[in-house]
């Protein structure tokens, strides 16, 4: 006689419900919520934890009325100093006092790991060390009694939660500040700013209006033009320090124009930023390898200590510098936003969680976020455009996710999501750069722990590719330094190589291109960029665009200039018709 043996598929256990299943008419009347509670009181019970019991909190003292407005002045940091700058006059041109604290240094980094707790990333000991340096300032230096500093100043940084401790630095900062004396000294989170009224009935010092914001947006998008045309120019200027000293000048005429709106032009200080760019001169005959520079958002965009001054290092030794710009970071928080709602649009129940769309108007939603895309967008171009910034284009963020999500799930967030896996695939598969540096906090969860694993794939793949992950803790600099010269010295080889290889392809001469140049006002000036073809190096593309307009007559410029304008509206169709097709599922599903 066979015996029957039990299997999973076999065994019945009656202390074990099944939940709904699409098409299963069995169990349909389950109480989802009420057996996922049950659950969780089981659960709690075998932990020993007590039900109902509150996590603790810190609270942090955010009172800002709009009575205080006029003697409390607000501290801003963490951008670029262009950036920080210009966040500075734009909030003073609006009516708020602002100081725009300077880029965290290592005496900054030794106050966040005095006061600060063991474990952080660098990014949080870098700038809560860089608000206790200052503080301590104005109390040691500027002897500023504490009472005065706690209720005449106010810290605004953003804030967030997710797989990383960027949720915990609001903490940080309460922790540094109480054991450095200074304590209920306010900190304010951008998300911690709802509303126009405070819970005490008074007028909210910080007004998120729309002038607040469209200030703001306007700051960070002429800080990423000026930043990215400066690094465009800066490796090849002929005379050391002339970009620098144009960029200076620029810096003072737009933080001018921001903070005194009534008295002076920004499209006048816009213009006149590209006259001292265009008086730059360049050479972009000489070959340098182009290293795009990724990783997690503060690491790869601070400009001091808290990267080791990689950008400077790299244009020292012999690169030039592909940043990230705070507009695509814009673009990609636009993204999710969209692709959440087309996820979850389609779901066949209502969904009433935080981020869901019970009574929300999909349709409108979906619209009104492919409008502020390509508002961004528009503007960030017309603005390149005045100050001197061409032949540029920023990520497109559904061309990154798609080349992202074979290797890394789309629905993962923190830190850059899958951005960075999808950067360093579009950099090699595209010939983007020749060479791609992430930079990283030196145990970050959502960069070192998770895309870097993916990252040893992707290099498997394409193994062209030059890719140098590295992680900042403050120190170590020799050894950073000693490992990104090793994989310069590769990229410097394959940016050589490719430039003689193009020359060679199209019979031409490197006195013969100097030549072209220098006979050219527009191609041999500051801002003239080549487009990007079929290579990485700046100069192989010159390469490319010089011999293609000398092969050309007029007539076929005239019709390659046209196809582009073509290209470029086919496009803006396709997008429209992506979010027209968006719609009309909306509609569907609503």
């Amino acid at each position: 006689m066979e015996t029957q043996v039990k299997t999973i598929e076999t065994q019945t256990d009656t202390s074990r419900k099944r939940l709904p299943v699409l098409g299963d008419a069995a169990n349909v009347d389950i109480d989802v919520e009420a057996e996922l509670k049950k659950f969780e009181i089981e659960q709690m019970a075998a932990l020993g934890l007590e039900a109902g019991k509150e996590h603790w909190r810190d609270d942090n003292p955010t009172t800002f009325t709009g009575g205080q407005r006029a003697h409390t002045t607000l501290l801003i940091s963490g951008l670029t100093m262009a950036h920080d700058l210009f966040l500075q006059g734009a909030l003073r041109g609006i009516g708020y006092k602002v100081k725009a604290i300077d880029v965290p240094d290592n005496s900054a980094l030794t106050f966040g790991k005095e006061f600060g707790n063991r474990g952080q990333c660098n990014p949080t000991y870098f700038t809560v060390g860089n608000l206790i340096k200052y503080v301590t300032w104005l109390r040691d230096d500027q002897k500023v009694p504490v009472k005065d500093i706690i209720e005449n100043y106010v810290f605004v940084t953003a804030g967030a939660c997710g797989p990383c401790r960027f949720g915990t630095y609001v903490t940080e900062y309460r922790k540094a500040l109480r054991d450095s004396g200074f304590e209920g000294f306010r900190v304010l989170l951008f998300q911690q700013q709802g509303g126009l009224k405070q819970a005490t009935g008074d007028e909210q010092g910080l007004k998120m209006n729309p002038e607040f914001f469209k200030v703001m947006l306007k700051a960070i998008l002429l800080g990423d033009v000026l930043n990215m045309v400066g690094y465009r120019i800066r490796p090849y200027e002929v005379v050391p320090g002339s970009t620098n000293a144009a960029i200076e000048a620029s810096k003072k005429l737009i933080h001018d124009a921001f903070s005194s709106p009534k008295e002076k032009s920004l499209l006048w200080a816009m213009i006149q930023t590209r006259r001292n760019l265009m008086n730059v001169r360049v050479d972009r005959s000489i070959v340098k390898p182009k290293v795009s520079i990724i990783g997690e958002f503060w690491a790869m965009t601070t400009e001091g200590d808290g990267n080791y001054g990689l950008q400077k290092f790299l244009e020292q030794e012999g690169a030039e510098c592909d940043i990230q710009p705070v507009t695509a970071w814009i673009l990609f928080m636009i993204w999710e936003q969209t692709w959440d709602t087309q996820q979850r649009m389609v779901l066949r129940g209502e969904d009433k969680s935080r981020k869901g769309l019970a009574g929300v108007n999909v349709r409108k939603k979906l619209l009104m976020l492919w409008l502020a895309k390509h508002a961004i967008k528009g503007t960030f171009y017309g603005v390149g455009h005045i100050m001197g910034l061409h032949d540029v284009h920023l990520a497109d963020m559904d061309t990154v996710a798609e080349a992202a999500a074979p290797y890394y799930n789309n629905h993962l967030r923190g830190g850059e999501g899958h951005m960075e896996v999808g950067k360093l695939i579009l950099n090699i598969a595209k010939a983007k750069a020749t060479m791609t540096l992430s930079v990283k906090p030196f145990g970050c969860m959502p960069s070192a722990g998770v895309s870097d694993g993916v990252q040893s794939m992707i290099t498997e793949k394409y193994p062209q590719g030059i890719f140098c992950p590295i992680e900042t803790n403050g120190d170590g600099a020799v050894n950073v330094y000693s490992r990104v010269q090793m994989m310069l010295f590769k990229a410097r080889l394959a940016a050589r190589a490719e430039y003689q290889s193009e020359l060679e392809k199209n019979g031409l001469t490197v006195a013969e291109l100097r030549e072209y140049l220098k006979a050219k006002n527009w191609r041999g000036s500051s801002l003239f960029y080549p487009r990007h073809g079929s290579v990485a190096s700046s100069a192989a593309n010159l390469v490319q665009h010089v011999v293609a307009d000398l092969k050309k007559t007029r007539t076929g410029k005239v019709i390659d200039f046209t196809k582009r304008l073509l290209q470029r509206g086919s496009k803006t169709a396709s997008a429209a018709e992506t979010g027209s097709a968006d719609a009309r599922v909306a509609a569907t599903a609503n």
